[in-house]
């Protein structure tokens, strides 16, 4: 975050103590002995923040929170005086100020009140790159976000695109699998095909064989006509197995030798039909686990694993959020013909604040409902649902096993890592999640822990 203030007073002394101070603080600062002066200053420089006394000779503070917002609006402006009153404060905040301090005050008081005025500062300028970022022709652009993760995993879809394997997707519910699916179709040889999908977690168990193959007359009560299945309704194009780890188990070793011969068989039915198209599986479920658990075949995962993308939390993405809300927004906007431009900074806040256990299909229904109850231009964090509005942040920090243990930070990273899986039954998804990094990662980790023991 950038830190250049520029701090105005006519007196020498305590403009030289001031600069020292917020030096000291690890400010870049830079110094005006005049509001004159200070004009010239924001004209041929950037700044974050100014700090400048209220009574100088000539332009006072006042006039001169007035004569910036014009020159550099939104530029933060900290009124300094040792006649502190009421009336005063009002004038400097209508006149632009973003906060008043009286003298004697104490220098951390004053950073205090610098953090926040420069956070604002960026998350306004933040707010307002991605209005732009939003309205230019890649917004149209559905794996949305900047992100180092979201870069490379847009890298990844573009290398498996172009191969005729299966897939297997990974992340938690909600972070947009069935999306990455239809990239890959869009882009891959079957492009031309249907991407047809099924979703083994909600498709009820004793039809999920019909559904996927297909049955001929009277195979079953009630089979009163022959029907297709959605393997032979994708044939051409690519077939999306959403959940596979809700896969009942009696029926993976049909799954898996339709996956290795291509060849499906129907329900009731002594012949088999050639399937030549593309399967891309997804599942939010530790696989792992599922299969020392004998809940999962591990040959049917090898035959899905041939290829493999982790799809990141959206909580592991920084600033993603607000890129993705600003899209939501204005979509939201434009079907409810509503005048909602965008995010106060306020709102912003929250919004990268709060760790979206629900992820992008979370973010998108709380964007929705804010722009259903905003009665201004900006949504506010009163827009906002009550959990995401109110969120606080807790904090647990690990540094040894006793108080006077001084450890390496590699040591902290394994003991908080080893923690979470505790605390989480050893469920890896979770852990991944409340960690906010990649499965991929996670398990690295575990291999080079379980290395080292």
């Amino acid at each position: 975050m950038s830190r250049r203030i520029l701090v105005v007073d006519d007196d020498a002394s305590m403009r030289s103590l001031l600069v020292d101070d917020l030096k000291d603080a690890a400010w870049d600062v830079r110094a005006a002995s005049s509001s004159e002066e200070a004009i010239g200053e924001v004209d041929a420089h950037v700044f974050d923040a100014v700090v400048t006394d209220l009574n100088m000779p000539g332009m006072n503070g006042i006039e001169l929170c007035r004569r910036i917002g014009e020159l550099e609006p939104g530029l933060p402006v900290i009124v300094v005086t040792g006649f502190g009153s009421l009336e005063t404060a009002i004038a400097a905040i209508r006149a632009g100020a973003y906060d008043f301090i009286t003298k004697p005050f104490e220098v951390e008081a004053l950073v205090m009140v610098l953090e926040r005025a420069v956070r604002l500062r960026t998350l306004e300028r933040e707010v307002h790159d991605l209005r732009v970022k939003v309205s230019a022709p890649q917004r149209f652009n559905r794996l949305s976000g900047e992100s180092a993760v979201m870069v490379r995993l847009r890298q990844e879809i573009a290398q498996v695109a172009g191969s005729t394997a299966t897939v297997l997707i990974r992340g938690e519910s909600g972070v947009g699998k069935e999306l990455v699916a239809r990239c890959i179709h869009e882009n891959s040889p079957f492009s031309e095909g249907p991407l047809v999908t099924i979703n083994a977690a909600s498709t009820p168990a004793q039809l999920i064989e019909s559904e996927l193959f297909g049955h001929v007359k009277g195979a079953f009560t009630g089979a009163v006509a022959k029907r297709e299945g959605l393997f032979m309704r994708a044939q051409g194009g690519t077939l999306f197995l959403d959940e596979i780890g809700e896969m009942p188990l009696e029926l993976q070793p049909k799954l898996l030798r339709a996956l290795e011969d291509h060849k499906i068989r129907p329900v009731g039915s002594d012949h088999e039909v050639t399937f030549q198209g593309r399967v891309i599986a997804a599942t939010n479920r530790d696989l792992e686990s599922a299969i020392a658990d004998g809940q999962f075949r591990e040959d049917l995962f090898y035959r899905l694993n041939v290829l493999d993308l982790d799809i990141p939390p959206l909580c592991s993405r920084g600033r993603d959020v607000l890129l993705i809300a600003q899209e939501f927004l204005e979509r939201f906007a434009e079907d409810m013909g509503k005048d909602v431009r965008g995010l106060s900074p306020a709102a912003a806040e929250r919004l990268m604040a709060y760790p979206w256990p629900g992820n992008v299909r979370e973010l998108r229904n709380s964007m929705e409902r804010a722009v259903a109850l905003a009665d201004h231009t900006e949504v506010v964090p009163a827009d906002l649902p009550a959990r995401i509005r109110d969120y606080q942040r807790s904090h647990v920090l690990i540094v040894g096993e006793s108080p006077d243990e001084l450890v390496s930070l590699e040591t902290v990273e394994r003991r908080y890592i080893l923690r979470v899986l505790e605390l989480v039954d050893n469920n890896k998804t979770e852990a991944a999640r409340v960690l906010g990094v990649g499965r991929k990662t996670l398990y690295r980790k575990l291999e080079q822990y379980r290395a080292e023991d």
